[in-house]
């Protein structure tokens, strides 16, 4: 039987909802779903948990998803919703003509895509190197270049500003673990 959620019981963040999670996370009761960027703007979608468990969502259209939003918490466990980080591929052109070939380009393909000074960076919804197939042409002929993911941030930090390890940064002195 799939569960199907339809409401968001709780923001991971705050105070009261932190500290439940903490408590399950501690006896192996929370699950995680983790949702792209264009995921997170649905209303309604199947999903495999990180404990491997399939689920609905199904949200009424005033009800958006969000990064910490929390779909299940009660004594037995607790359903958080994450957010991927966006992937960006960042294309330096060689001079104005190629910024301006490249930018139509993009255009014509639909890309999201974000300015950085005089480099463009598209963000990644599927692998690399179907876009950079895509730009071969300009690649080739030397109007652009791609710049290394260590240059240009591998990952958008707008959506999503904190890290996902399971470590607890926070000292444990005022309560036991098993």
């Amino acid at each position: 039987m799939v569960t199907t959620y339809t409401s968001i019981v709780g923001r991971a963040s705050d105070e009261r909802t932190a500290s439940l999670l903490h408590d399950l996370a501690h006896r192996g009761r929370v699950d995680y779903v983790t949702l792209a960027a264009d995921d997170i703007r649905r209303h309604r979608l199947r999903v495999t948990t990180e404990h491997g468990r399939e689920c609905g969502i199904a949200l009424d259209r005033h009800t958006h998803l969000f990064d910490g939003a929390v779909l299940r918490l009660d004594g037995d466990g607790a359903l958080v919703v994450r957010t991927k980080r966006t992937e960006w591929l960042r294309i330096v052109p060689r001079n104005a003509a190629a910024a301006l070939e490249l930018g139509y380009f993009a255009g014509n393909m639909h890309w999201e895509v974000r300015f950085a000074g005089a480099q463009l960076d598209i963000a990644l919804k599927g692998p690399a190197d179907d876009y950079l197939q895509r730009l071969a042409p300009l690649l080739g002929s030397g109007q652009v270049a791609r710049v290394a993911a260590d240059e240009a941030g591998a990952h958008d930090g707008a959506m999503h500003p904190h890290s996902h390890a399971h470590a607890h940064p926070h000292p444990h002195a005022g309560h036991a673990h098993d």
